[in-house]
């Protein structure tokens, strides 16, 4: 069997879509759909159900998924090794980020190529959910998410640092003139959140009910670049992690106000899938994590 239909297979499983499939693997639409077709052929099994769209996976080709994204990993992870001997590694290195962790990621991603500077790497914004989702399925080399609330299973996790919630509102508003705010009052400020099947919400919201309180936004969204954005136009204050306090432009119209019981601190970490033999590339991240150096304002306790 060639691998490349093996290849062929778990990218369309993956994109859900020829023409999207056929352009991450490089080939035309029409080598993607005879490469499933000659892989089928082979197997003797109907993998996607299909007309002139892709509809599904059968039941056969979901059956078969996790063994063909097993053996893909497995020759990339090969090739990696060979690189490996040679000093350096090259290729793509994937990397799913929660949006609270974005502040670091630039430095994880310096300190990875410090050490390896023919790589490329591909940060992607994701849920924790999707983080986990994505290493089991051999579409993520590395992951930077919470490690303590619903915490992720089957993995080798590095801690980063801890984070705690501060409250984000626009000079002139409410919060001037203040150095500290109850949580109580900040909650009953028009907010804007990240949406509920973000873990920060979730555990903003577990918090909350800890202190006999709830909240209700005005708005949600899935990044901090947009509820920074809502800020900023004055209608809207948010809690965002205090990460972010040295992104935002205090000179200019941010106001960010630490709580006057500061918020359980949550802490963020590196994640690879806990496999053996560990990929070269998963195990030059967990190396340039436990390295990594981050400014003092990012607390490891």
């Amino acid at each position: 069997m060639q691998l490349r239909l093996l290849e062929y297979y778990v990218v369309l499983a993956r994109e859900k879509h020829f023409a999207r499939a056929a352009a991450a693997c490089n080939v035309t639409q029409p080598a993607l759909s005879a490469g499933l077709v000659a892989l089928e052929g082979l197997l003797g099994k109907r993998l996607v159900e299909r007309d002139r769209r892709f509809i599904a996976l059968t039941a056969d080709g979901a059956a078969i998924l996790p063994w063909a994204q097993q053996i893909v990993a497995m020759l990339d992870g090969l090739h990696h090794a060979a690189d490996a001997t040679a000093g350096t590694l090259r290729g793509d290195l994937r990397l799913g980020a929660i949006p609270a962790s974005m502040p670091v990621v630039g430095l994880l991603v310096q300190t990875v190529r410090a050490g390896h500077p023919d790589l490329t790497v591909s940060v992607r914004s994701l849920t924790s959910r999707e983080i986990e989702r994505g290493l089991a399925a051999f579409e993520l080399d590395a992951g930077v998410t919470y490690l303590d609330h619903e915490p992720p299973a089957q993995v080798v996790s590095v801690p980063l640092y801890s984070e705690r919630a501060i409250f984000l509102t626009r000079a002139g508003g409410h919060g001037d003139g203040v150095s500290e705010i109850p949580l109580g009052d900040a909650v009953s400020q028009p907010l804007c959140l990240l949406h509920e099947g973000m873990q920060n919400r979730r555990i903003l919201d577990a918090h909350l009910a800890a202190r006999g309180l709830a909240v209700h936004p005005c708005a949600t969204a899935d990044s901090y670049v947009a509820l920074v954005a809502m800020v900023e136009s004055g209608a809207h204050a948010s809690i965002v992690p205090d990460a972010y306090a040295s992104l935002l432009p205090t000179e200019r119209w941010a106001r960010v106000i630490p709580f006057d019981i500061p918020l359980p601190p949550s802490r963020i970490g590196l994640i690879v899938s806990d496999r053996s033999p560990i990929s070269q590339l998963p195990k030059a991240t967990v190396l340039a994590a436990r390295n990594l150096v981050l400014p003092p304002s990012f607390s490891r306790e």
